[in-house]
C-alpha cells in the first residue's frame, strides 16, 4: 500500500537554546525524566544550571539519545527545554508529527538506532544515521487513522502517569508534613530535644529488615536468561515508585543458580554503585545486579514509611559512599549501617494506613500501563508494515 522513504526527507533534528529562565521542571527533558516503553515523561527533578537548553515545541518528537534500548520517546504537547542528550526532531509539511512520532515508536527504530550508534563506554545515536532510517510513505488520510487509533493507548497512559504522579506527590507531602517538618500529629504537646521527639530513636538500616546485595549469574550462559524472574539494574528503577518491568530477565536456571538473591515482592532496592540512591519497591520477585542493595522488611506496615526515608537519603548515601570521583560506591555494610530517626511505632502505623490505599493504586495503575503498552506495541508495527489495513 506504501512506498518507503528516509526519516531525512520529512524531518530534521533542531538545534535552537532558550534561556533556562523560561524552563521549569514542568517543561525540562531529560533522559532521567523520560519514561522508557515509550511512557511519556513526568516532572524533572531538578534544573541544569546553564544559562540556555535546547528548545522544542508542540509537535516536535523528543527521544532519549542514552541507552536507546529502553525506548524512551516524547511526542511534545508544549513548548520547553531539553537536555543534550535528547534528540530534538522536527517534522515537515505534508506529515503528520503524531505519525511520525509513531514511526519511531516502533521497537524496530530502537534497534537500528542502537546498533548504529558510536561510543563505547556511553554509546549515542548516530544523527545521520539516524536520518537514513527506512520510514513508510503513508498517504495523509491513512496516516491520520493510524494516528487515531494508537493516540486511544498513549492518552490512557499519559493519564495514568498523571494519576500516579499526583498520588506519589500526595504520600510524599504528607511523609514531609510529619516527619520532616514535624508537624506530625500531636506535636503541639511533643517534647524535642536538639529537634528530636521524645520517644523517636536513631536507628540502622539493618534494623528494618535482612539486607541483600544482587548479584549477576554469568552472562556467558544464555541459559540463565530470557524467562520471567524481572533482573533490575538502576535504569530500570529511575523514576518508578514501583519497578514491574525490567531490561533483562532471568531463566529458572537464573534464577535458581542464585536462590539467595531472590527477593521477595514489596522489597525496597536502593542503588549503591554508580548512581547512588535511587530508590524502588519491586512488583514482583525479582533478583537484582551487584549495584543495587534490596531490604527484606521485618514489618510490612514500615514500607510506605521506609521508601520515603531511604528516597530522603539519596545525598548521604552519595556522601558515604563517595570514591573521589563521580561515582558512588557504597558497600553492604556501610549501606546498612547508615542511621535513620525512626518515629514511634504509632505514627508510623497510622501513617502506613492513610497511605497503603495510594501505594496499591499506584501499582495497579503501573500495571495497567505495561498492559496498555504491550497491546499497543503488538499493534503497532503490523500497522505501520500494513498487515493489519484500516478502513
Amino acid at each position: 500500500m506504501s512506498d518507503y522513504i528516509e526519516l531525512g526527507s520529512v524531518a530534521e533534528f533542531v538545534s535552537d537554546r532558550i534561556d533556562i529562565e523560561r524552563v521549569n521542571k514542568q517543561n525540562y527533558i531529560s533522559t532521567e525524566n523520560m519514561i522508557e516503553k515509550k511512557g511519556g515523561v513526568i516532572n524533572a527533578k531538578s534544573l541544569p544550571t546553564s544559562k540556555t537548553v535546547l528548545n522544542y515545541k508542540p509537535e516536535d518528537i523528543l527521544v532519549s539519545n542514552i541507552r536507546l534500548y529502553f525506548e524512551k520517546i516524547w511526542f511534545a504537547d508544549k513548548e520547553g527545554g531539553s537536555s543534550a542528550d535528547v534528540l530534538v526532531l522536527r517534522t515537515a509539511k505534508g506529515y503528520i508529527p503524531k505519525f511520525i512520532y509513531y514511526v519511531l515508536s516502533d521497537s524496530n527504530f530502537f534497534k537500528y538506532a542502537d546498533v548504529t550508534s558510536k561510543g563505547t563506554k556511553m554509546p549515542r545515536g548516530d544523527k545521520k544515521a539516524i536520518l537514513k532510517y527506512i520510514i513508510p510513505d503513508y498517504p495523509i488520510y491513512y496516516q491520520k487513522k493510524i494516528t487515531t487509533i494508537l493516540s486511544t493507548y498513549d492518552n490512557l497512559i499519559e493519564n495514568n502517569n498523571r494519576r500516579i504522579q499526583i498520588l506519589e506527590q500526595t504520600a510524599e507531602e504528607l511523609y514531609k508534613e510529619w516527619f520532616v517538618r514535624m508537624r506530625f500529629p500531636g506535636y503541639e504537646k511533643t517534647k524535642f530535644d536538639k529537634g528530636i521527639p521524645e520517644g523517636w530513636e536513631v536507628r540502622r538500616i539493618k534494623d528494618l529488615g535482612e539486607v541483600i546485595t544482587g548479584k549477576t549469574p554469568p552472562t556467558n550462559d544464555e541459559e540463565n536468561y530470557g524467562g520471567e524472574v524481572m533482573f533490575v539494574k538502576t535504569p530500570d528503577m529511575n523514576g518508578n515508585l514501583f519497578t514491574i518491568e525490567t531490561e533483562s530477565y532471568l531463566s529458572n536456571k537464573g534464577n535458581d543458580s542464585q536462590p539467595k538473591k531472590l527477593i521477595p515482592e514489596g522489597s525496597i532496592m536502593v542503588s549503591c554503585i554508580g548512581t547512588g540512591g535511587v530508590v524502588s519497591i519491586n512488583g514482583y520477585p525479582a533478583h537484582t545486579n551487584q549495584q543495587i542493595n534490596s531490604i527484606i522488611l521485618n514489618k510490612s506496615l514500615e514500607r510506605e514509611w521506609a521508601y520515603f526515608t531511604l528516597h530522603s537519603m539519596k545525598g548521604t548515601i552519595e556522601l558515604f559512599g563517595a570514591t573521589g570521583a563521580t561515582m558512588t560506591n557504597l558497600s553492604k555494610g556501610k549501606f546498612e549501617n547508615l542511621k535513620i530517626l525512626y518515629p514511634i511505632n504509632d505514627l508510623v502505623l497510622r501513617y502506613h494506613t492513610l497511605t497503603k490505599g495510594i501505594f496499591s493504586k499506584i501499582k495497579n495503575l503501573n500495571i495497567q500501563n505495561q498492559n496498555l503498552k504491550k497491546q499497543r506495541d503488538l499493534l503497532l508495527p503490523r500497522l505501520m508494515n500494513g498487515t493489519i489495513t484500516v478502513k
